[in-house]
Parts: C-alpha cells; sequence; structure tokens
C-alpha cells in the first residue's frame, strides 16, 4: 500500500492559508488579543477578596447560601497559595473563549435542527473536531497566530464547540412536533416559533451544551498554557517540566475549584433563564421562612445585582484612593514603562539568565514579561515577532535545527557564556563505564534506559540521530524522553539507592557539585564541539530597542556567577526566582550597572546636594584615595570639593573647622605629633588600610646596604644625601629626630625636603643611571613595583610601630554627614585594591588622575556600591 502523505498535505495547506489569509489571522489576532484584554483588565483590578466576595453573591443569587459561602471559601483559598492572578488570567481567556464558541455554536446548532442537510454534512465535522487529540490544535494555531493568548483561544474554541453545536440540534429537534405545528397552525412565523416556541423549551439542554462548553474550554486553556497562554495552565506546565509536586497540586486545586465554580454556575443559569426554573425558585423562596430552610433562600435579581454593585464600587474606590502596590526599584527610567516579552526553556541556566534580565529590565524602567515555553513553540515565537527575545540558545550545535529553520527571522545578539559541552553521565559508582563506547553490551545494567529530558531539546535530538547509533547503542538502549526536573528526579532517586542509572547532562550543571559523577567521554565527537549560550532576538529588535540590544550584546556571565546564580534561585525556593536573584545581586554589588550601563544611574545618597570639603597630601595614596571618594560622593550626588594641603596646614585647618575630612591619617606614630596636638577638635573615623611601615630604601643594586647601620661610613657614596619628601611630615620629623641620630647618621647625611614628587623624580633619575641614592620611602608604595628596591631593615626600632592608615575629620563631621561618616567607617581596601588604584593614575599620566581613577572603577564593578551602600 502506497503511502499517502496526507500530513504533508495539509502542511502545504497551512502555509498557503497562512501565505495568502495573513491580514484575516492577524484581525482574528487583534480582535481576539483585546477581548481578552478587556476581560482580563476587569477581573484583576479588584482586590482579591472583594471580587471573592461578588462571585460569592452571585453564587448566593443562583443556587443559595451554602453555594455562596463555599465560592468565597474556594477563591479565598486559591488566593491564599498565591495562585489569584493566574486564575484571573485563565477565567478571562474561558471567558472570552466560551462567549465566541457559544455565539458561533447555537446558530450552527439551530441551522442544524431546522436542515437535515446541514446536520448531515455538520456531523462528521464535529466527530473530527471533537475526536482529534486536544494538543493537535495547538499546532495550527501556533503558526497562524504565534504563541500566547490568542492561540489556546482558537484551539479552544475549536475543541469546545462541537457538543455546544450537538446539544442545542438535540435540543429544539426534542420539541414537541405537535406545539410546533399548533403554533404554525395560528399563523406564527418560522422565526417567532423558533423564537417563542422551541428555545425556551430547548433551553435546559442548550444550556447543558453551554456548560460542557465552558469546561472543555477550561480544560483546553489549561493545555494552552504550552505555548504561553498563561494563566494556571502556566503552574501546571512549569510543574510538569520541573516535577514541582507542590506547584502541580497548587495549580491544579485552583483549576478544580475553577471548574466547579463554572460548572455549578453555568448549571444552575439555566434554571435562572427558563421559565419553569424560576417559578421552581419562586416556590422555594416562600418555603424558606425559617430553620433550615432560610439556606434555600436566594436573593432576587435586584437585591443580588445591587450586592455586585456595591462590591464593585468599593473595588473602583480602593483603586483610585489606595496607595499603588510598591513596584521594583527603577535607577534608571530608561525603558519609560516599555513592555518586553522573554522566553524561555525551563532549563537552569535559562531561568537564572531569564530571572537575571527581567531584574535588570525592571530597574531600568522597562515592563518585561517572561514565559516558558517548550523549545520549538519558544523558536516559532520569536520568528513570528510575538517573542522579543531569549537568552538560552544553544549554538552552533544543540539549536542548529532550529537556528537553521528561522536564521531568517531572527537575530543573533552573541554569546554571554561558553564553553558548554554536552555528555551522558552515570555515577561514579558504577564502575567499568568511562565513555560512551562502554555502554555497548551494558544494556541489561541500566535496564535498557538512557533518561532523557524535554523531546524537543537539541540535545535529545542529537542523541537520537548521531549519539546512540554513532556508537551502536541505539538497539540496546531505549532514549527517555520527559524534562529536565524528571531526569534529576530520576538521578537523585538512583543515586540513593546506588543504583546504575545513565542521564542526560551537560556542563555546567549544578548536579555535577551535588552528586560525584562520571562524564562519559565522547571519543568519536558525535555531540560535536561544545556550545555557547547565545542571546536571540526577533528580528527588527534591535531597532526598536537599540539600548537593551546594546546591553545584551555585552552582556558575559563567567562559571562561578552563573552557578552561584542558579544556587541562589534553588535556595529561593520555587516561585521565588526573583527573590533568587535579588539575594544574588546583594552578593554581586554593581552587577545591575555593569550589565546595564546607563550614565548617571547610581542611587543617589540620603545627604544628595551635600558639599564636604575634602583635604589631601600629595602622596600617592591620598591622591589615589581622595579623587576614588570624589568620584563616588558625585555619583551618590553629593557635591565634594578637595584641596590639597601640607600635613601641617591639613591638621590646623581641619581643627579649625575648614576642612571636613581627610583620609590619609598616618597612625599611631608617623602623625602622633598632630593628632595629640589637635585631637580634642578632630575625630577618628576609622582604619581603612592595615599594615603600613616607613622606611628607607636603597636601589637593589647597591651592595652591601641590607639595614639603616650599614649607611654609617657611606656617607660620600650617597654624596651625604638622603633624599626626603615634605618637610611637614611625620615621617621627616621621626627620620631627623630619631631615626638618624639613633644610627649615627645625622652629621653624615643631610635630609633634603622638596616633596615627594621630587623624591621619585630623583629616585627614576639615578635608578637610570644605577647611581647610588637613599630615598624616603614607605609601604605600601608603587615604586616597589617599578623598581627593584631593598628595604633598609631597622633593627633598632627607631621609625616605631607600624601605623595603619585612618579617616580621620573634624569633630562635627559625624552629625554634619552621618551618612558619608557611616560609609567611611566600614570602607577598606586591600595591598591589592590600592596597589592597582595607584598604578592606574600613574598609568593615566600626569594631570589625568580622575581617568585613572575611573579606569580603574570600571575594572572594578560594584565599588560604588561597596563603599557608598544606599538602601
Amino acid at each position: 500500500m502506497p503511502r499517502l502523505d496526507i500530513g504533508k498535505w495539509i502542511d502545504s495547506g497551512i502555509t498557503w492559508l497562512r501565505e495568502n489569509l495573513d491580514w484575516l489571522f492577524d484581525f482574528i489576532a487583534k480582535v481576539v488579543d483585546g477581548m481578552y484584554e478587556g476581560v482580563h483588565d476587569i477581573l484583576s483590578a479588584p482586590e482579591p477578596l472583594l471580587f471573592a466576595g461578588i462571585l460569592a453573591v452571585i453564587a448566593w443569587w443562583l443556587r443559595g447560601l451554602v453555594a455562596g459561602v463555599v465560592a468565597f471559601a474556594g477563591f479565598a483559598l486559591i488566593d491564599s497559595i498565591q495562585q489569584w492572578d493566574e486564575a484571573m488570567e485563565t477565567l478571562s481567556l474561558v471567558l472570552v473563549a466560551g462567549f465566541i464558541t457559544i455565539v458561533m455554536a447555537v446558530p450552527l446548532g439551530i441551522w442544524a435542527a431546522r436542515s437535515r442537510t446541514v446536520s448531515t454534512m455538520l456531523r462528521p465535522v464535529l466527530d473530527f473536531m471533537q475526536t482529534m487529540p486536544a494538543f493537535v490544535y495547538l499546532i495550527p494555531g501556533i503558526f497562524f497566530f504565534g504563541v500566547g493568548v490568542v492561540p489556546g483561544a482558537i484551539a479552544t474554541i475549536v475543541f469546545a464547540m462541537p457538543p455546544s453545536v450537538r446539544m442545542t440540534e438535540l435540543g429544539i429537534r426534542q420539541v414537541d412536533e405537535e406545539l410546533v405545528e399548533a403554533a404554525e397552525a395560528f399563523g406564527t412565523s418560522p422565526r417567532r416559533t423558533l423564537v417563542r416556541v422551541q428555545l425556551p423549551l430547548a433551553l435546559p439542554t442548550i444550556m447543558a451544551g453551554v456548560n460542557q462548553a465552558i469546561m472543555l474550554a477550561l480544560s483546553m486553556v489549561v493545555i494552552s498554557g504550552m505555548v504561553g497562554g498563561g494563566g494556571l495552565g502556566s503552574s501546571v506546565f512549569e510543574a510538569i517540566s520541573s516535577v514541582d509536586v507542590a506547584l502541580g497540586f497548587e495549580g491544579g486545586l485552583a483549576v478544580v475549584i475553577l471548574a466547579m465554580y463554572l460548572d455549578r454556575m453555568t448549571g444552575a443559569l439555566g434554571e435562572r433563564v427558563s421559565p419553569l426554573g424560576r417559578r421552581a425558585i419562586a416556590k422555594r423562596n416562600a418555603a424558606a421562612t425559617s430553620g433550615l430552610g432560610v439556606l434555600q433562600w436566594r436573593p432576587a435579581t435586584s437585591l443580588a445585582t445591587v450586592g455586585v454593585v456595591v462590591l464593585a464600587l468599593v473595588a473602583g474606590g480602593m483603586n483610585v484612593f489606595g496607595e499603588d502596590e510598591k513596584g521594583p526599584q527603577v535607577t534608571a527610567d530608561v525603558g519609560k514603562g516599555r513592555s518586553l516579552n522573554i522566553g524561555y526553556i525551563n532549563w537552569d541556566e535559562g531561568v537564572a539568565s531569564t530571572y537575571l534580565w527581567k531584574e535588570v529590565l525592571e530597574q531600568r524602567g522597562f515592563k518585561p514579561k517572561v514565559q516558558s515555553y517548550e523549545v520549538g513553540a519558544l523558536y516559532t515565537g520569536m520568528a513570528a515577532g510575538d517573542i522579543d527575545v531569549q537568552t538560552n540558545s544553544w549554538l552552533p550545535v544543540t539549536h542548529e535545527s532550529y537556528w537553521k529553520n528561522y536564521r531568517d527571522k531572527l537575530d543573533d545578539l552573541g554569546s554571554w557564556y561558553g564553553p558548554t559541552s554536552l555528555e551522558v553521565a552515570v555515577p561514579s559508582y558504577v564502575k567499568g563505564v568511562k565513555t560512551l563506547e562502554d555502554l555497548k553490551g551494558k544494556g541489561g545494567t541500566f535496564k535498557g534506559k538512557i533518561i532523557g529530558i524535554e523531546p524537543g531539546a537539541g540535545e535529545m535530538k542529537l542523541m537520537k540521530d548521531k549519539v546512540l547509533p554513532g556508537y551502536g547503542l541505539d538497539k540496546e538502549y531505549k532514549l527517555v524522553s520527559g524534562s529536565t526536573a524528571g531526569m534529576l528526579s530520576q538521578l537523585e532517586r538512583s543515586y540513593a539507592k546506588q543504583e546504575p542509572v545513565a542521564v542526560t547532562l551537560w556542563s555546567p550543571h549544578w548536579a555535577y557539585s551535588k552528586y560525584d559523577l562520571t562524564k562519559l567521554k565522547d571519543t568519536k565527537g558525535a555531540f560535536g564541539s561544545g556550545d555557547r549560550l547565545h542571546m536571540l532576538a526577533r528580528k527588527g529588535f534591535a531597532q526598536k530597542e537599540p539600548q537593551v540590544a546594546e546591553w545584551m550584546k555585552g552582556f558575559k556571565l563567567d562559571e562561578k556567577q552563573l552557578t552561584t546564580l542558579e544556587q541562589a534561585i534553588q535556595d529561593a525556593g520555587k516561585g521565588n526566582q526573583q527573590q533568587g536573584v535579588r539575594a544574588w545581586l546583594e552578593k554581586n554589588p554593581g552587577m545591575i550597572d555593569k550589565i546595564a550601563p546607563v550614565a548617571g544611574a547610581e542611587a543617589k545618597g540620603k545627604q544628595a546636594g551635600a558639599a564636604p570639603r575634602i583635604g589631601y597630601f600629595p602622596w600617592d595614596e591620598d591622591i589615589a584615595t581622595t579623587y576614588l571618594w570624589k568620584n563616588v560622593l558625585e555619583r551618590r550626588g553629593y557635591q565634594p570639593s578637595i584641596k590639597q594641603y601640607d600635613v601641617g596646614s591639613m591638621f590646623t585647618g581641619m581643627a579649625a573647622g575648614q576642612i571636613d575630612v581627610e583620609f590619609d591619617g598616618w597612625l599611631p606614630v608617623a602623625q602622633k605629633q598632630y593628632w595629640d596636638k589637635y585631637k580634642h577638635n578632630l575625630v577618628d573615623i576609622g582604619a581603612w588600610y592595615d599594615k603600613t611601615s616607613l622606611e628607607l630604601a636603597v636601589p637593589s643594586y647597591v651592595k652591601d646596604v641590607k639595614s639603616l647601620a650599614d649607611l654609617k661610613g657611606k656617607g660620600d657614596r650617597f654624596k651625604g644625601k638622603i633624599v626626603g619628601i615634605e618637610p611637614g611630615t611625620g615621617e621627616m620629623k621621626l627620620l631627623k629626630d630619631k631615626v638618624l641620630p639613633a644610627y649615627g647618621l645625622d652629621e653624615e647625611y643631610e635630609v633634603t625636603s622638596a616633596g615627594s614628587p621630587a623624591m621619585l623624580a630623583e629616585l627614576e633619575r639615578a635608578y637610570k643611571k644605577r647611581e647610588p641614592i637613599i630615598a624616603v620611602l614607605w609601604t605600601p608604595h608603587w615604586a616597589y613595583s617599578k623598581y627593584e628596591l631593598t628595604k633598609l631593615a631597622d633593627p633598632k626600632k627607631a621609625f616605631g610601630e607600624n601605623n595603619e592608615i585612618r579617616s580621620l575629620g573634624h569633630k562635627s563631621f559625624p552629625k554634619k554627614y552621618p551618612e558619608f561618616y557611616g560609609w567611611l567607617k566600614e570602607w577598606h581596601m586591600t595591598e591589592k585594591e590600592l596597589a592597582g588604584l595607584e598604578a592606574s593614575i600613574q598609568d593615566a599620566g600626569k594631570g589625568k588622575v580622575e581617568e585613572g581613577v575611573q579606569k580603574w572603577m570600571d575594572a572594578h564593578p560594584g565599588i560604588v556600591d561597596k563603599m557608598a551602600p544606599v538602601k
């Protein structure tokens, strides 16, 4: 029997329709999406418990007091399990799809009831629509309408329509023919006969069809969560793909509550709209005068309407006069509220990178919407323009087939992580299996199974098409498809029992840190070269959002950053991805500014606008730190002024309140005399650098001079000169008053005092000529990394104890600048940080201190948040 390519014919037909009737599908999509947005805005506007009250009043009106109480309890439970927003999305979609279904199905049912020919033609079509697996309707829905709400609604309409058509036809056909004949005998027109006789009598059956249509619509809406339909379907789909029992049960429970409410209410509505039903309700109300009979009393339509209106007005008043819900912190309003759609595959690195970008974009003023998709639906949706960007494209190998199909409709924004690797892994307790070749002949050990992930994943396609056949394993092993979470669940279960198991994995993955696993070597290279994780965007996205595209092109994470981000999300728990990202960002300050740099985006301090006066010495560490703090303070909105002083003037001016703060107090030794003199008018803010030392140094080519004692008798070699720094510094005073006399050098050597720059210039000149020189130096200092110098040992400890570098201020400083004071108390720098900052300033060249500081800050993202945190 020759094969009939029915599938290809259908595919060709769908392609033709899409190419020639695209305008019609766009129109349908706009109508359906507009209806959905309108309904959803209404349902999501009130506070959850107020809207639950409205739904409870409706239930009381239709079914009685008990039904109202139970309805309120059910919807309150949905709110308590944090599924309210998803439930309202689902209810909106059900109502829209149900309304369209009924509007189309009832007339068709009436037509079929009045025409045998139409009934005969409709029956096989309805059989096809009702028996075709529900998932199949999603495929043409995606092609015609992309991903999101619309394809889910269209598929729902098609799936839910048959029972309503059938029940409408059945209800009208069951009307007693004698009644119809009697109406016609009195001269009633066919239209009036239908409206006044047939429809009222058929109404209970028609309402039963409406009830079934709504129930089927609800079931299909849940399935549509796979293609981005949102709502409870997304919760259930996420739970299935991640094997999350808690989320699955909560999402399923919300579906059950919603289904029971819609079922009971649509059933009771049939009684309300039927004349016979209204008479029965009136009799029950008359009998409900006392005892338990009160529970059967139902309010009149007017009273129920008043209750609903009052609750709606209260809800509206709360939205008008109540406080707005606190949204995410916007650090730079680049987006101006523009929305972006980000799709992701429910893999760890996809979840982590997507929610990181969600937080980044929210802080930059955008309103991103994130939605998980099956791999094929994600690429199809991006190609159709329904999804703006995704962060987790594994190229060039894993997602090669999708890229080939859609590359003309997508833009590659570049890779942000790599290289990766795909592999099969087994627990390390499985002996004798080190390569993929070792699996051959051991199918019995692994029960003939390799546990895989999502069936549409590129790794699964590679496994089926190349890896298993390449190693001759395709006949011996079955590749079990499911989900990433299902694979990890099986790995955990087998590992706990020490059972053999083979799973598809990839690197990086946190499973390798949790379990002791063996990556099976791919000796034939069947998996191909390692992938990189790419950012992909729909065609035209970079033109629409050039700033976002630029950020994404520059986005990078290393292995440590990615794995710790994944772990932070794991620690936060299911449903708390954003909290996990924020916890990670707190440990990685400055990442937002690094990922999405915006001039002036830093948060302003509480005292923004304040103008502290900062003094500094012309010493390298003081210049470096003063200009660093100037930059930081300006980013926090302060207006600092800086001015250079010699040591004596600095302490005098600070004690008089003319200088607010300085960062280069060498205590307890080098500047002891100044501290002792002015300490009553000063405040010691604290040390920011430890383990300093004061010393004399000579070039290493000067032999036989290792200590201060070795200088005695060698004055002629050094021309009787020690090259010093500023005359008012503590080190110069110590040198003259204690060090030189202690070693008997005060008569033999003269100390020059032209300043630190002059000392360094003299050192450089002598070093080039390889001339002997003695320089006054201290540690830390960049000169030790530029030149080979010998620190002369101080065996007599004449220089005294090692100093700390401390921030000092006028006594009014803590009260005048409490925020700045708090930052300085917590500020510390390491030797590597300080040396790097000084070197960056040196490299920038003379007169370019601020450029050098900025370059160092660029190389240390997060330094502003670290030095001056703003809550």
